[in-house]
């Protein structure tokens, strides 16, 4: 489990009204951040936060290590996110069909730093390609952006992401792998249009 929950455990178990305070903050700022990276808007993602944490200081006494609680957590998070992003005015109006989300033959992810332009606007850019990679996230299916989010944003273990996903952990590799596929060519293809504007290559002819 991350160190930020593991640590909010040890103030819980210390007891004390100012560290019971400092834990249930750092466990909503936790919640927060999830849900932020799951459904895409801060709006959302802090009404989900509460409504996490409201349960939660009923419920903190039942676990006595940073695992049982996160994983607790996360499935709370999970449950909530995900029914307030479908009724969200904010969330996308398509998601990717599984077909859509495999690779097409020969797209394999890879040179794409050789593609980053490097000039004056790298800032703006690199500022973009962080907004892309969100997006690309958001266009996952849930199953699949559930998995990379707590996988590779909330560094969880394989074992700890089965648990709160409900599903194997063979079931967990394979999403994770289509999902990393999918957003690494995404990133790709977005680099490989940049390069080509900054050369001039889609400059009309004169």
């Amino acid at each position: 489990m991350n160190a930020r929950i593991a640590q909010a455990v040890e103030m819980l178990k210390a007891g004390g009204a100012r560290g019971i305070e400092s834990a249930l903050e750092s466990l909503t700022t936790s919640a927060f951040a999830f849900a932020r990276k799951v459904c895409g808007n801060a709006q959302d993602a802090e009404d989900i936060a509460q409504e996490t944490m409201m349960q939660l200081t009923r419920s903190a006494h039942r676990f006595p290590d940073a695992k049982g609680l996160g994983v607790w957590l996360y499935k709370v998070a999970k449950t909530r996110c995900l029914m307030s992003r479908r009724r969200s005015k904010f969330a996308p109006a398509h998601t990717l069909s599984l077909d859509e989300l495999m690779p097409t033959p020969g797209e394999i992810a890879g040179g794409s730093q050789d593609a980053w332009p490097q000039n004056p606007e790298e800032f703006i850019l690199r500022r973009e390609l962080r907004n892309q990679l969100e997006r690309a996230v958001l266009n996952l299916p849930e199953a699949y952006r559930l998995v990379l989010v707590l996988r590779d944003m909330e560094e969880l273990s394989t074992e700890e992401v089965a648990e709160i996903l409900g599903v194997s952990q063979p079931t967990v590799k394979m999403r994770l792998h289509r999902a990393r596929v999918f957003v690494r060519n995404a990133l790709d293809r977005y680099l490989k249009s940049v390069g080509s504007e900054v050369n001039g290559e889609d400059r009309p002819a004169v």
